[in-house]
């Protein structure tokens, strides 16, 4: 007899569905509500690296149609006109640089490097990339390539438990169109 109301109050437990909805509301909030801003940050930080990359692609283009000696006057507007299309001003670095394939050694050496802004970026040296294969396309002796790299940090706008800051990069590299050869400042005769 105890049993059967033993038994009769457990049953009645086990069926008892009053309350499980704020349960589940209560395990599935925090969560939605992460994943939603998480969707957010993401697609900011896509947002904000496809900027640069349209800029970066804009400044190889330019300088690839370019006739002229490149300046320092030139690199200075490429890096204000990267910060307008990128829509962050001063908070980008960029580094254009003009690299030449020597087949007899099968190494890029570097023609030329600029670097404008403030951040980690330094100016390429043969060393560099001597042997970046792998990163860069094959190249025909004496041709020149002009790569245009950037780099910014990017503050996250919510605290996902990720790092706070996110160091954000582009490389995009394109061949001269117009011109034998890109010079900075005067051309040497090569």
């Amino acid at each position: 007899m105890y049993t059967d109301v033993i038994k009769s109050y457990i049953r009645d437990y086990v069926e008892d569905e009053r309350g499980t909805a704020m349960v589940e509301a209560v395990i599935t909030m925090p969560m939605l509500f992460w994943g939603l801003t998480a969707m957010f940050e993401f697609f900011e930080i896509h947002r904000f690296q496809s900027a640069r990359d349209k800029a970066s692609y804009t400044i190889a283009d330019m300088i690839s149609r370019e006739n002229d000696v490149i300046t320092d006057v030139y690199v200075d507007n490429a890096m204000t006109l990267f910060d307008e299309i990128a829509h962050d001003y001063g908070q980008n670095q960029i580094r254009i640089s003009i690299l030449e394939f020597d087949a007899s050694e099968n190494e890029y050496l570097v023609s030329w490097s600029e670097v404008r802004g403030t951040g980690s970026m330094v100016e390429l040296e043969d060393a560099d990339v001597a042997d970046d294969h792998d990163e860069l396309p094959i190249m025909n002796d004496g041709e020149q390539l002009i790569l245009v790299e950037s780099e910014a940090d990017y503050d996250t706008i919510f605290d996902l438990g990720f790092s706070d800051t996110m160091s954000v990069t582009t490389r995009v590299f394109t061949s001269i169109r117009f011109a034998p050869q890109m010079c900075f400042d005067q051309c040497q005769s090569t």
